[in-house]
């Protein structure tokens, strides 16, 4: 693993869109919701690309910023080679990275933005990635019309995007330290059971990350995981206890805080729009949290190699956020 830490590098800005479903959810305060998943397009992959142009425009828009301005598009979705993100920055003369870590690559943009912006003559980047419930589902499991049943373990995909600003300029939240993940693969097959794959992930990385930076759990107020869900949670916490004798108390996981318990979602919520949409309209709007670690997991499976009885890797990124008003 690689742990780096960060000199002035800050959150200027953000913007999320949240599905039809999430905005029933727990968290009320998104800047913009859809009333449908087509959002008033013809397919659901161009509603996907729209959330990602919308949440673009309003960035630039509300910072008064040109394209120009912008070093670095960093972005990733779900999609078959990322192309929702790709047809999104067609639209743009910005200079684009296209990314995929699965459900961990929010917090990738953010560690690769912070890293050339650590740098001399960048001085702007927009960390971007979105998911959509139908999307995912035809490309990872099966389409909805199928009526396929699903286990308990299963998570639901999200629907929403998220995108940040990265700049040199001082704000109230700072990027303070990264830790880059290293793959992991306990022999699991099950692409239902997202949550088991990637909690040993997110303790090896969480792991890293206290040993690098000579810190233990109590430094930070919150660690928020990225899409565990309700299962994946409990097998987090357990790993953590007895592989490294570490009891989690400030540990929150984002799959659990999107949707009602009343929602009929499974284990959960799950998309790397998860994770960012709880970061922005609930952690960072709340006073208590100013140490924060979000730890982004991304299970790296594809439909190929399950059908091939593959076992699946995951992968989770970390990254150490300071609020500093």
């Amino acid at each position: 693993m690689d742990s780096m830490k960060f000199t002035n590098i800050y959150l200027k800005d953000s913007f999320s869109i949240a599905g039809p479903l999430e905005k029933e959810g727990q968290i009320k305060n998104y800047n913009l919701t859809m009333d449908d998943y087509y959002y008033h397009e013809k397919t659901f992959e161009q509603a996907e690309v729209k959330m990602q142009r919308v949440v673009i425009d309003n960035l630039l828009l509300r910072n008064k910023l040109l394209e120009s301005d912008i070093d670095y598009l960093i972005s990733g979705d779900l999609s078959n080679q990322i192309s929702v993100s790709s047809y999104t920055a067609r639209g743009y003369h910005i200079p684009f990275l296209g990314i995929y870590s699965a459900c961990a690559t929010f917090a990738e943009a953010l560690i690769i933005g912070a890293r050339f912006l650590d740098g001399k003559g960048s001085r702007k980047a927009i960390a971007l990635t979105s998911s959509h419930n139908l999307n995912a589902e035809k490309q990872f499991r099966f389409p909805v019309e199928y009526g396929a049943p699903k286990p308990k373990t299963t998570t639901f995909t999200a629907t929403g995007c998220v995108g940040t600003i990265l700049s040199k300029e001082a704000s109230n939240v700072k990027v303070e330290g990264a830790t880059v993940g290293t793959v992991v693969d306990l022999g699991i097959k099950d692409a239902t059971h997202m949550g088991a794959v990637m909690a040993p992930a997110a303790a090896q990385t969480l792991k890293q990350h206290l040993a690098d930076f000579n810190r233990n759990v109590d430094y930070y107020d919150v660690i928020l995981t990225g899409d565990l869900g309700s299962v994946g949670c409990e097998i987090f916490r357990e790993y953590m206890k007895r592989s490294y004798g570490v009891k989690l108390k400030n540990h929150m996981d984002a799959g659990t805080e999107i949707f009602l318990e009343s929602q009929d979602v499974y284990a959960g919520a799950s998309g790397p729009v998860s994770l960012p949409l709880v970061l922005f309209n609930k952690i960072l709007k709340n006073n208590r949290y100013k140490k924060i670690l979000i730890i982004a997991t991304g299970s790296l499976h594809s439909p190929t190699f399950v059908n091939q009885k593959i076992t699946i890797p995951a992968i989770a990124h970390a990254v150490s956020l300071e609020v500093l008003k």
